[in-house]
């Protein structure tokens, strides 16, 4: 797969920096902008110019160096330290202006093929050396070991935006501490873009030039800076000077160092970011985690009370719609359960813009159940960010923590906004309730009449006709069976509406476990709603930022 550029590396790191706003350490999140800026600033200034920055330690000879380079006395070495408080800059190739006062360069010297040009202004022209044709900003920094603040800070700052880094280092203080932990260590990965010159070599044995250079290599390599270039070059004698300047004359005409420069410190940066996003958490981690959060929540929604109040109203609903006539009032005593839960449809009525001034008469939340929806808000959360770094699970559990002191309102108003009853009452209650007033006025008539013929009979008035009902079954073995209508009436009403209200009351009690089973899958669906959308979504949320971090941060350090 072909790398990706240095743009697509750069808007990658932006983004990973983005997403892991407040989540990455301040420095790391820092660091990592103040690369996207440079890379940006960067490549709005000259493509044309390589910036190569001679850098070191007082008294490594740094200006010596850029003179004999330049081939010209362009810097001003001295006796007194630090010598160099300002950077001071060659420039070979017009154009880099814009690029040097980003640089902060304010000192410039052109070098020129022809002496005796007049100067311009604030500006010395040399000649330019055999070797170096044009596109070169060859920089003398300030001594990184200055006693004085303000020099160290350009000198850092100009290390960091330097295209090309040459180390001076003498015999004396090439293993110092301070160069090595402070400056090559920041600089590990970036072995392209880093050359190492040993300078002063002219004082030394060519032994004593072989093991240095050795130990220099090995000291370097440990700064996780192997490939980096080590070079024996002597300021004074001109050794080695020629390889230097042909390194940076090769450097200015590829004009691929500030690319391989920014490159290596975005994938640098990137690679941080990356190792601190740590590992990512597994996969489905929420769906497995999440029936043990919904099963808690339903607890503290009270949606087995609620459920069991459900069935017991229907129950009584249907009773009421199907039982024996004469009975019923004993019903109508009993209080209804959903009723007194503040369930019943016109208990719950309110404004249609304002759904969440629905409240049902739900008992508070019991301590005990608000702790187990704690833990399993809190286990919810330990599981989808398990892997994740502390930062991000910190942020999750403080989202999770918000969550908790809403639920128990969200959980009410779910409660009240499920639909708990039936749109309609079943046709076969309808049905029913005909039949039993039916058969109850069969009876209320039976006994009318039976009563009416004991009246006439007591007081000795014509008899009432009565004629008897006549059942035949002979054909079955028996004889004749006759009773009078009144008696069949009133026996058969009474005797029949009792069997039908238990018959009924049986199909009711089945009626209303489905029903109850109806509604406790809404509620369960209600229920997850809240769980998604009060605990699963905002720490999902964080994943997604946290995984988004990742794959940029993947990208850019590819």
């Amino acid at each position: 797969m072909k790398a990706p550029d240095l743009s697509t590396r750069t808007a990658a790191l932006d983004r990973a920096v983005e997403a892991g706003q407040g989540r990455l350490d301040r420095e790391l999140a820092d660091s990592a902008r103040g690369v996207v800026e440079r890379a940006r600033e960067r490549g709005g200034l000259s493509a044309e110019h390589t910036v190569a920055a001679l850098a070191g330690a007082t008294g490594s000879g740094k200006s010596s160096v850029l003179n004999a380079v330049a081939g010209a006395d362009v810097a001003e070495p001295g006796v007194q330290r630090p010598t160099t408080a300002h950077a001071l800059a060659a420039v070979w190739g017009e154009g880099a202006d814009e690029l040097l006062d980003w640089l902060d360069v304010p000192r410039r010297h052109e070098m020129e093929p022809v002496e005796g040009q007049a100067p311009a202004t604030g500006v010395l022209r040399r000649t330019r050396p055999a070797g170096i044709s044009t596109g070169l900003v060859l920089l003398d920094l300030p001594d990184h070991d200055s006693v004085v603040v303000e020099h160290r800070v350009r000198a850092e700052r100009l290390v960091e935006r330097a295209d090309l880094l040459v180390w001076v280092v003498d015999p004396q203080k090439y293993a110092d501490a301070a160069l090595h932990e402070r400056y090559l260590r920041a600089l590990a990965g970036r072995s392209e873009v880093v050359v190492i010159a040993l300078n002063q070599v002219d004082r030394l044995s060519s032994a004593e030039t072989d093991a240095l250079l050795a130990d220099l290599r090995r000291l370097v390599a440990a700064d996780g800076l192997g490939g980096a270039r080590v070079l024996p070059v002597s300021a004074r004698t001109g050794q080695g000077i020629d390889a230097l300047r042909g390194l940076l004359a090769e450097a200015a005409r590829r004009r691929e160092a500030s690319t391989a420069r920014l490159t290596a410190d975005v994938r640098a940066v990137a690679g941080r970011v990356l190792d601190a996003s740590g590992q990512a958490p597994p996969a489905r981690a929420a769906d497995r985690a999440q029936g043990a959060l919904v099963d808690a929540l339903e607890d503290a929604a009270g949606a087995t009370t609620v459920v069991e109040a459900v069935r017991r109203s229907a129950r009584r609903d249907a009773r009421l719609a199907t039982g024996w006539p004469v009975t019923r009032w004993i019903g109508r005593t009993r209080h209804d359960p959903l009723r007194r839960l503040g369930l019943r449809r016109d208990d719950l009525r309110v404004p249609v813009d304002r759904p969440d001034l629905a409240r049902t008469s739900l008992p508070q939340t019991r301590p005990s159940v608000r702790a187990a929806t704690a833990t399993a808000v809190r286990s919810y959360v330990d599981h989808v960010t398990e892997g994740a770094p502390d930062a991000w699970v910190l942020a999750a559990r403080d989202r999770g923590s918000t969550a908790i002191d809403r639920l128990p309102d969200s959980l009410d108003q779910a409660v009240a906004g499920t639909r708990l009853e039936e749109e309609r009452r079943p046709l076969w209650w309808r049905v029913v309730g005909v039949l039993q007033w039916l058969l109850l006025a069969a009876a209320v008539v039976g006994l009318g009449w039976l009563g009416l013929a004991a009246a006439l009979s007591y007081f000795q008035l014509p008899p009432l006709l009565v004629p008897d009902l006549t059942v035949d079954l002979t054909d079955r073995g028996g004889g004749t069976f006759e009773l009078p209508w009144p008696t069949a009436l009133a026996l058969g009403g009474i005797v029949a509406g009792l069997l039908l209200a238990l018959l009924s009351r049986g199909a009711g009690a089945l009626g209303a476990r489905r029903r109850a089973g109806r509604v406790r899958r809404r509620l369960r669906a209600a229920v997850s709603e809240v769980a998604e959308t009060e605990v699963r979504r905002p720490v999902a949320a964080e994943m997604e930022a946290l995984a988004t971090c990742r794959e940029a941060a993947a990208v850019a350090a590819a």
